[in-house]
């Protein structure tokens, strides 16, 4: 599930936004006791790989998985990549995130927030099986 989702322009680096996404994620509640206000693990492609980033995450109590520049493919990401693939994919069953037609970018973010909250939603009432 989408937990925090950002517009930006299109020449601007990912990494330059990763704390700013990663103080954005809100408190998620789990198993009982108080929520927990950082994730176990953040994972992210070769654009994130930085050691200071690495350092940063570290120091948060966050476990970096992020893939290694000059690494050849199949460093064991792509088993569990999909899903963030796969929530990428449900975003852009909605015709207006494919091709942003928004000029202004809040509509755009009410947009996407839409998207995300339909997601969560259908993945919230989708039927679970224990077995």
């Amino acid at each position: 599930m989408p937990l925090v989702a950002q517009v930006t322009a299109a020449n601007v680096n990912d990494i330059t936004h990763l704390d700013p996404m990663v103080d954005a994620l809100p408190a998620v509640r789990g198993r009982r006791g108080r929520p927990r206000r950082t994730p176990g693990a953040l994972q992210g492609d070769r654009g994130y790989d930085s050691q200071p980033h690495r350092d940063r995450l570290w120091a948060r109590g966050i476990r970096p998985v992020l893939a290694r520049r000059r690494t050849p493919h199949g460093s064991g990401l792509g088993t569990s990549r999909w899903v963030i693939e796969r929530t990428i994919a449900w975003l852009h069953r909605f015709r207006r995130l494919t091709v942003r037609y928004e000029r202004r970018a809040d509509v755009h973010q009410a947009f996407l927030t839409l998207g995300c909250v339909l997601i969560c939603w259908n993945y919230l009432k989708a039927p679970r099986r224990l077995f």
